[in-house]
C-alpha cells in the first residue's frame, strides 16, 4: 500500500513539474508572437546598417545614397557623415512607425558605449508621451524634407583617446508642424573605417 501511494505521489510530482514548464513555455511563445515583425528590405554589407518596410521613402532615399557611397573603394567621408546624420536625424524624429517609447530611432548609428545612455535619454524626453502603437488618438512627427547646412570636421575626445570627428548641421520639415526640433547637429567619430554618433544637441532657430 505505501509503495503504491509513493509511486502516485511521484505520478502526481510529475504531472505538476510538466505542467510548470508548459505554462512557461506558453508565456514566452506568447510574449514572441506579441512582438511586432518588420522586414528587412536592405542592408549595408560589412557596416550594420538595416533599412526594414516600415521606414519612410526619404529614409530609403537617403539609405540608397548612403549604401552607392559605401561601395566605392575611396569613401568620401563627408558625404558619409552626411548621410548617416540625415538617416540618423530622420528615424529619430519620425515616431509614427515607432511601437512605442522603448522603440528608439537612430540607435543602431549610435557608438556601442553611448547607446545604453542614448536609449534612457531618447525614452525619458523626445519619446516620453509617445503612446503604445493601437492606442494612439494624436498624430506623431514624420519627417519629410532634410538639409544638410554645414559640416566640420573636428576631433573628439572619448575614454581618454582623441579621434576624428565630423560635426554636421541640419535642418528638417515635418509632414505636420509640431513643437519637436527641426534644427540639430550631429557628433560623429571615425572608428576604424566606420562613423558612429556620439552626441546630438539641438539648435534654436534665429
Amino acid at each position: 500500500m505505501r509503495k503504491r501511494f509513493k509511486y502516485i505521489l511521484r505520478i502526481i510530482f510529475i504531472l505538476i513539474i510538466l505542467s510548470i514548464i508548459v505554462l512557461v513555455l506558453m508565456q514566452f511563445k506568447g510574449k514572441n508572437t506579441s512582438e511586432p515583425k518588420y522586414r528587412e528590405i536592405d542592408t549595408i554589407k560589412g557596416y550594420n546598417y538595416e533599412l526594414e518596410d516600415r521606414d519612410t521613402e526619404l529614409m530609403q532615399d537617403v539609405f540608397k545614397k548612403l549604401k552607392k557611397e559605401l561601395s566605392k573603394d575611396d569613401i568620401d567621408y563627408d558625404l558619409y557623415a552626411e548621410y548617416l546624420s540625415e538617416l540618423f536625424i530622420i528615424d529619430l524624429f519620425t515616431m509614427n512607425n515607432k511601437d512605442n517609447k522603448y522603440d528608439v530611432g537612430g540607435i543602431e548609428y549610435i557608438l556601442d558605449d553611448v547607446r545604453e545612455n542614448y536609449q534612457i535619454n531618447v525614452e525619458d524626453t523626445i519619446y516620453k508621451y509617445l503612446v503604445e502603437k493601437g492606442n494612439r488618438k494624436e498624430e506623431y512627427p514624420s519627417v519629410k524634407n532634410i538639409t544638410k547646412e554645414n559640416i566640420e570636421k573636428s576631433e573628439y575626445e572619448f575614454n581618454k583617446e582623441t579621434y576624428e570627428a565630423y560635426k554636421v548641421t541640419l535642418s528638417w520639415e515635418y509632414e505636420k508642424d509640431n513643437k519637436y526640433d527641426k534644427k540639430g547637429m550631429v557628433t560623429l567619430i571615425k572608428k576604424d573605417k566606420k562613423l558612429y554618433v556620439v552626441t546630438y544637441e539641438g539648435v534654436k532657430e534665429q
